[in-house]
């Protein structure tokens, strides 16, 4: 099993599990094999073509977490990598939508003070069907499906490698990883369909799915485009004009709701929400207010509805 990335530097997200470890140990190989190759041809090299920094983020969830700090910190100095870490202090009752916002804002500020190109995930094959399934039962529409992929800030070369590929690895090499209890209590939906469900899955019927996540990723890229033109003409200043948003199919003002929410960081947003969000920017009245995941407030004005 090989990754290649491309030369500069990188954050490499790395939790302490075995996904993440394997990535590690991989890309440490690729780095050396660079070296070795270029030393071969009388090749001198200022800095390796591939930079590494390790960073790692602990949510402040489990009281063992700061073992999984340990180790990754332990294994980062092992193979003479740098290493951050960020301390969250979520709790045991932080959602999954809280601990991935957390991390990943983290992962973005280390990225930005390394100047790195930008940040790698240990996302695999399994994860992908395991999102795409998750967020069909919990009905996220169109996004629901091509949920995880790579673009210009993150890099996830594992997402054609199964899961069972990344075990086998991680024992042939006796690599070490931390184990997250919480990850067996199949009463989570997630993990009911990480442990129950995909692993019984034929070849075809993951090949079936992996199909239907990239012709859907790709359809999605022509309607994002469609849907961004239509913003510059719904939006103005970050609000909504509620006039012409009224004359839209209820589809279509589904899809700007998505769009515009994500604009404000909003994302993760089930489909009934959405259809309120949407309803209630058409019909409304002006001075009331309706809130949007947590703590967020959307206003609606006699013209237009922008956040409170």
């Amino acid at each position: 099993m090989k990754v290649n990335i491309p030369q500069g530097k990188y954050i490499l997200a790395v939790s302490g599990g075995v996904d993440s470890m394997v990535l590690l140990d991989l890309l440490v190989k690729q780095a050396k094999s660079q070296e070795l190759k270029a030393k071969s041809s009388g090749i001198e090299l200022s800095a390796r073509d591939l930079q590494l920094v390790v960073a790692h983020f602990d949510h402040g969830i489990r009281n063992d977490s700061d073992e999984d700090e340990k180790l990754v910190r332990v294994t980062a100095k092992k193979y003479g990598l740098s290493f951050e870490v960020g301390h969250g202090h979520l709790g045991p009752s932080a959602s999954e939508d809280a601990a991935r916002k957390a991390r990943y804002q983290f992962l973005e500020a280390v990225r930005q003070q390394h100047k790195a190109k930008a940040i790698i995930t240990a996302h695999h094959q399994d994860d992908l069907i395991e999102t795409a399934l998750l967020n069909i039962i919990r009905g996220t529409k169109r996004k629901g499906l091509s949920a995880i992929a790579s673009n210009i800030r993150i890099i996830r070369p594992l997402l054609k490698i199964a899961k069972k590929e990344v075990l086998n690895y991680a024992h042939e090499h006796k690599l070490k990883w931390r184990e997250d209890p919480s990850n067996l209590d199949t009463k989570i939906l997630r993990n009911y369909l990480r442990l129950r469900i995909i692993p019984k899955m034929t070849v075809h019927q993951r090949g079936k799915i992996l199909k239907n996540i990239d012709n859907v990723a790709k359809i999605n890229i022509v309607v994002d485009s469609q849907i961004a033109t239509l913003s510059q003409l719904i939006v103005k200043d970050g609000r909504i004009e509620r006039s012409k948003f009224a004359l839209l199919p209820t589809e279509v003002t589904q899809e700007l709701v998505v769009y515009w929410l994500r604009q404000h960081g909003i994302a993760q947003i089930d489909s009934h929400s959405v259809s309120r969000v949407a309803v209630f920017i058409k019909t409304g009245k002006p001075g009331t207010t309706a809130s949007v995941k947590g703590t967020s407030k959307i206003k609606l004005e006699k013209d237009y509805a922008g956040f409170a």
